[in-house]
């Protein structure tokens, strides 16, 4: 019997597996940031047998190798979007969220690069990271609801 072929994660190697390919294929597809029971309840409604545990091993890897951001939402959940090859080779990058249905605009944010080097240069601190996660409505669900006629 063959070992499992394995594939290259900017983090190292990992196993290729039927529910982890399954997983990918979900994240691709997905419009935006899903949560670890979104993505699991789109592979139940394929018919697919996932366990939720394998769902959140499966993001951890691909989190720790890069390949997927990872943002909280306002009540703490975490939500994952996988990552296109250039914002992979990019590195570092933040995101506007819609708090309603999750889809997400990339945005640059130099200011918040150079004020984060600066505090943490000033404490004397080196090898910095930091997350920065916008929440807000995009313009789909910013537009005002229309005005109900009177009776």
């Amino acid at each position: 019997m063959s070992p499992e072929p394995a594939r290259r994660l900017s983090g190292g190697r990992v196993r290729v597996t039927r529910q982890g390919e399954a997983i990918d294929e979900v994240l691709r597809t997905a419009d935006g940031f899903r949560t670890a029971q979104d993505l699991y309840g789109a592979l139940r409604n394929q018919g697919l047998s996932v366990g939720l545990t394998t769902v959140y091993r499966h993001l951890k890897v691909l989190a720790d190798a890069g390949e997927i951001d990872v943002v909280h939402r306002p009540d703490g959940e975490a939500q994952y979007r996988l990552c296109s090859p250039a914002e992979v080779d990019q590195g570092h990058h933040h995101h506007l969220v819609c708090r309603v249905c999750g889809r997400s605009v990339e945005v640059e944010g130099p200011e918040v690069e150079q004020w984060a080097e600066r505090v943490a240069a000033a404490a004397g601190y080196t090898e910095i990271s930091h997350t920065v996660e916008v929440f807000g409505l995009c313009p789909e669900h910013s537009a005002a609801p229309t005005a109900r006629k009177a009776p």
